[in-house]
């Protein structure tokens, strides 16, 4: 095993190269700290040009206090860091970027250019005049002597480094194929650090349709609905797949599913298809004698319902009468069987246990050494969320290395 070492000023390794690890690079070569940063794949942010190709949602502009449920229950830690770092700094720093950002009719704030590859420009320009530089096709493998790092070569070659400071930032395990695999969690288990396991978050829900809902409706969206479990109600739409279904009200609700799922082995998810019409004035509308009219007809006409909600509704035997069909098209049942997996989930639930860091990110039982972004064990719903916790984290991590690094260089430094 060949060895490599950082000397001269403070440095800091950043294991990473998402918008965690890029972010946090960009904080603490400020202070005029050496940074390098790690990155296992052949280019930086893969997942965050993935991320933008439809559109680079960066965060929400809704207020604050609304902002943080999104958090979820018991969620106190993550929304105690977005609130220190909230929407407002991220929007000005893509702004000072020259990414000039805009709010949607949604709510949701987006880059100008809309893409993430411009904005991914502009800040490697940045962090090269920053003086950060940046390893591609080094991929981190486990902790060595005294806390080094160990690191695998293209050629499988293996180097250690000894960094002053290090932040992990290597994702979760959701579209594995451009870099965040989740292979870091045994080495970190390894390492006496408690990680809650990952799990698909906003993903696709697995039901089990019937042949004639496949051929005709997937692909199709069911617009304007509500969907519930648990209590919990999430409006939105969802489009129908061959497995099941997907979307962003699907997503929204994912913690609820999940825990159904695991508690029961399956999970009913109630689609109320007409949410801003009541039950009676429903009722009252399909009370209308059908004549020779097709029920696909009738209830196009009467309840406005296109093709995919009616096919929806036939996955179960129709009820003839007014009240009952109102019901029916209030609530309709599905039981759904399991989540789409890792490879195709947006994001990942679980990782490092909030009990393994400390306020500013770093492990307890590694000084030194801090974690940011999708590693933590916290999720959040699409819509900005996600990528607003993960530079909030950045930012928590960030300020935690530069305030370890003061404090060992005025100590005279300690082991890690």
């Amino acid at each position: 095993m060949s060895s490599a070492s950082l000397t001269g000023r403070r440095h800091v390794a950043i294991i990473g190269a998402g918008p965690a690890g890029l972010f946090a690079a960009e904080t603490i070569a400020r202070q005029g700290h050496g940074v390098t940063v790690f990155e296992r794949m052949a280019s930086p942010a893969r997942k965050f040009l993935l991320a933008g190709r439809g559109g680079l949602n960066l965060t929400h502009s809704e207020a604050l206090a609304e902002f943080l449920k999104r958090y979820g229950a018991g969620a106190a830690d993550i929304q105690k860091i977005v609130e220190a770092f909230p929407p407002e700094q991220l929007i000005a720093w893509a702004n000072d970027l020259g990414a000039e950002t805009f709010v949607g009719t949604s709510g949701r704030v987006f880059p100008r250019a809309m893409k993430a590859s411009p904005l991914l420009r502009a800040w490697l320009r940045r962090l090269d005049d920053l003086g950060v530089t940046i390893k591609t096709r080094h991929r981190w493998t486990g902790f060595g002597a005294k806390g080094s790092l160990v690191f695998t070569l293209a050629d499988d070659s293996k180097i250690e480094v000894a960094p002053d400071a290090a932040l992990f930032a290597l994702g979760g395990a959701s579209w594995p194929r451009l870099g965040s695999d989740g292979l870091w969690t045994g080495a970190f288990e390894d390492a006496g650090v408690a990680v809650t396991q990952l799990a698909p978050a906003n993903c696709g829900v697995v039901i089990a349709w019937s042949p004639i809902l496949k051929s005709r409706f997937e692909g199709s969206a069911l617009k304007r609905i509500a969907l519930s479990i648990g209590g919990s109600t999430q409006r939105g739409e969802a489009i129908i797949t061959r497995n099941g279904l997907e979307g962003g009200a699907v997503y929204a609700l994912g913690p609820q599913i999940r825990a159904a799922l695991a508690r029961d082995g399956v999970a009913t998810l109630v689609v109320d298809l007409k949410p801003d019409m009541t039950h009676d004035e429903l009722a009252s509308r399909l009370a209308k004698p059908r004549g020779k009219e097709t029920m696909t007809n009738f209830l196009r006409k009467n309840a406005r319902l296109d093709s995919a909600a009616v096919g929806l509704l036939r996955e179960a035997e129709l009820p003839q009468s007014g009240d009952a069909l109102a019901s029916h098209i209030k609530a309709v049942p599905l039981r759904v069987t399991g989540l789409a997996g890792l490879e195709r989930a947006i994001s990942t639930a679980g990782g490092v246990a909030w009990t393994s860091v400390d306020a500013h990110l770093m492990l307890h039982d590694r000084p030194g050494v801090f974690v940011a972004g999708e590693m933590l064990d916290w999720e959040a719903p699409t819509g900005g969320y996600l990528l607003q916790g993960t530079f909030a984290t950045a930012a928590q991590a960030a300020s935690g290395i530069i305030d370890w690094l003061a404090k060992t260089s005025s100590s005279g430094g300690q082991d890690r």
